[in-house]
């Protein structure tokens, strides 16, 4: 007997498991009958795709058995799937390998009822068994190889692993209950209720298998002498699921509750899905999606590693659920099932990725997600929900799918200075409400939306009346929102780079203004050297002394600054451009100013201030408070 030490983030989810405070234990028994139907699936297409399967198993039929047994205290789960191998094992049981389960893993916090609650966020597979479990083996054989192996563990540290002894191709897992356990799950009424919940639309049958006492029906005349009914005992071999394909059924026949059964079965989620979009289409080619879009992102969707949600079928036939260009990356998020009745059985990976028909249903898929989305946008509160998910990856849709783009524009929300906090507006209703001169979409980003509401550079335009959208999620928006362009041909104009709005001011009055501080404006720039690009007195400013812009070029240069940071290469930062305010009391007695000391004190506290201002950070905090320390005690 080999022993094997669990990976690390196992024996992290094992402890979790074991000492479980999740209430809806329950949910193991869909987990393994899940793993189990995964398990068939794959059998099932490699039977028709296979030469060396497909006359062995020429006759073979998927189904699902599950046992119990009080005296003994056991539950019994098995499958005539692929099966597994002594590699399979370690690799599916002995580490982590999915990403939503590493996901889950690192957000554990060591507080046992948080944690706890994360199990219902997402499925931890076959690892939720040890919820109730004090010891599981688990006998499996390969389809197509000799050797069976048997994994045993009482989910702690280790488990062992075992040549064992099985005539057929599948799993059985044999669950010793824990005594506490045993009354609620080796029940037969508690096992069909729970297999009804999770698991009825599993496209292969499940049996459950009991033994019932039957007592003997008299007849008449035996029961005028008095006889008594034998009473025997009987083997029951009962099928306890519709096992159909819930998505090629009619729109009609299904209620909303057979869709969110469906729905956890597939997803592993406890909760109901946001929306629900079921799409049977014909003409040149014909297919059925059934996709969902969940309440909660799942939680791998920002890991490069993610988990397709996705399943591909071909005339009901399983083909992988592997496959990350079913949908877009920005539909990651997106669960659910895709069914084609063109596509070839033994399509291969290489073949997906070129496929036309494939192609097709892709692009048909996207449009008809967008427009449900679209639907649900008309319910403010809902699509506030959605928004709260998923608007990062929606705004990256904007930058992968030029095909889709304005749909997906439509379908962003921004902050903006004329909504409240909390509340968003779309870039629809910010046209309709700019007055008719305006023929540009302006916005500023940073990582706060409170400094961005309070920013120098905002003043302008609101005594403009002209509305500033506030991105304050600078990792995506930095990159995103400059390869926008144009929303129904109003360009996207970042406040930091363009020209203020007009005021009213001649050209004169202008000129006039730029040479009553230019000693001034050169002093400033000298004493600030190559902190600053340029030192300029602007009309942008009414109550901010100074404010930090940038020039054109470098605003295309801070979304390529992010990208190389994001690669883990450094790139030198360009320096701002300082503006000052001509009417503000500190730049007018400024230029009055003969100390060339507090002229320099004074410079640099008005570039970091209006870098604060910005959210930025200023390269030497120390030198700045004594800077502040010393002028301070000269206006006192």
């Amino acid at each position: 007997m080999a022993k094997h030490q669990f990976q690390t983030e196992v024996g992290q989810l094992l402890h979790l498991m074991t000492h479980s405070l999740y209430s809806n234990k329950e949910i193991f028994i869909r987990e393994l009958v899940s793993n189990a139907s995964d398990a068939i699936d794959k059998l099932n297409y490699l039977r028709l795709t296979d030469e060396n399967l497909k006359d062995k198993f020429s006759d073979w039929k998927g189904e699902i058995n599950i046992s119990f047994d009080e005296a003994d205290k056991s539950l019994t789960i098995s499958d005539n799937g692929i099966g597994m191998n002594e590699a399979d094992l370690i690799a599916s049981i002995g580490t982590i390998a999915k990403s939503g389960t590493k996901s889950f893993v690192e957000n554990l916090t060591g507080d046992a009822k948080k944690d706890s609650n994360l199990i219902g966020q997402f499925g931890v597979g076959f690892y939720s068994v040890f919820m109730v479990a004090s010891n599981v083996d688990v006998i499996t054989k390969k389809a197509g190889e000799e050797q069976a192996y048997k994994w045993s563990s009482t989910g702690t540290g280790e488990f062992d692993l075992t040549p064992a002894i099985k005539e057929s191709n599948g799993t059985v897992i044999y669950i010793k209950l824990k005594d506490d356990e045993v009354s609620e799950f080796a029940s037969k009424y508690r096992i069909k209720n729970i297999v009804g919940k999770y698991s009825n639309h599993i496209a292969y049958p499940i049996f459950l298998n009991y033994s019932e006492e039957v007592t003997e029906t008299l007849s008449e005349e035996d029961k005028k002498a008095g006889k008594e009914p034998a009473k025997t005992t009987e083997r029951k071999h009962e099928k306890i699921n519709e096992a159909t394909a819930l998505w090629m059924q009619p729109k009609a026949k299904l209620k909303e509750q057979d869709y969110n059964d469906f729905y956890k079965s597939i997803s592993h989620d406890s909760s109901d899905p946001m929306l629900t979009i079921h799409t049977k289409t014909e003409g040149v080619n014909e297919y059925t999606t059934l996709f969902y879009i969940p309440k909660t992102a799942p939680m791998d969707m920002y890991r490069a590693d993610f988990q397709s949600g996705v399943k591909l079928y071909v005339k009901r036939v399983f083909i992988t659920d592997d496959e990350k260009e079913l949908l877009p990356t920005y539909l990651r998020f997106v669960r659910g099932i895709i069914d084609s009745e063109d596509l070839p059985l033994n399509v291969s990976r290489e073949i997906l990725q070129e496929n036309r028909i494939l192609a097709n249903i892709k692009q048909g898929s996207v449009k008809k997600i967008l427009a449900e989305i679209k639907k649900l946008s008309k319910d403010e509160e809902k699509y506030a929900e959605f928004v709260s998910q998923y608007i990062r990856p929606l705004k990256e849709g904007v930058y992968q799918d030029y095909t889709n783009k304005e749909a997906i524009l439509e379908l962003l929300r921004y902050k903006s200075t004329k909504t409240e906090l909390g509340k968003m507006t779309s870039l629809e209703a910010y046209k309709e409400r700019a007055n008719s001169e305006q023929k540009a979409i302006y916005y500023i980003v940073g990582e706060n939306e409170k400094v961005l509401r309070n920013s120098p550079l905002i003043e302008s335009y609101k005594k403009n009346d002209i509305e500033v959208l506030i991105l304050d999620d600078k990792e995506i928006d930095e990159i995103i929102t400059p390869a926008i362009g144009a929303y129904k041909e109003w360009e996207f104009k970042d406040i930091t780079a363009c020209e203020p709005p007009k005021v009213e001011q001649t050209e004169e009055e202008k000129k006039e203004v730029e040479e009553k501080f230019q000693d001034i404006t050169k002093k400033i720039k000298d004493k600030l050297g190559d902190a600053v690009k340029d030192v300029k007195v602007t009309n942008r400013l009414s109550e901010s002394p100074s404010c930090v812009v940038k020039d054109a070029a470098d605003a295309q240069m801070a979304a390529m600054a992010h990208m190389f940071r994001a690669m883990g290469q450094a790139m030198p930062e360009s320096a701002p451009i300082l503006e000052i305010n001509p009417e503000h009391e500190i730049v007018k007695k400024l230029n009055g100013c003969a100390d060339e000391s507090t002229i320099e004190d004074v410079s640099w506290i008005l570039l970091d201030q209006a870098k604060l201002s910005e959210g930025m950070e200023i390269t030497d905090t120390v030198a700045f408070a004594q800077r502040l320390s010393r002028i301070t005690a000269k206006a006192l």
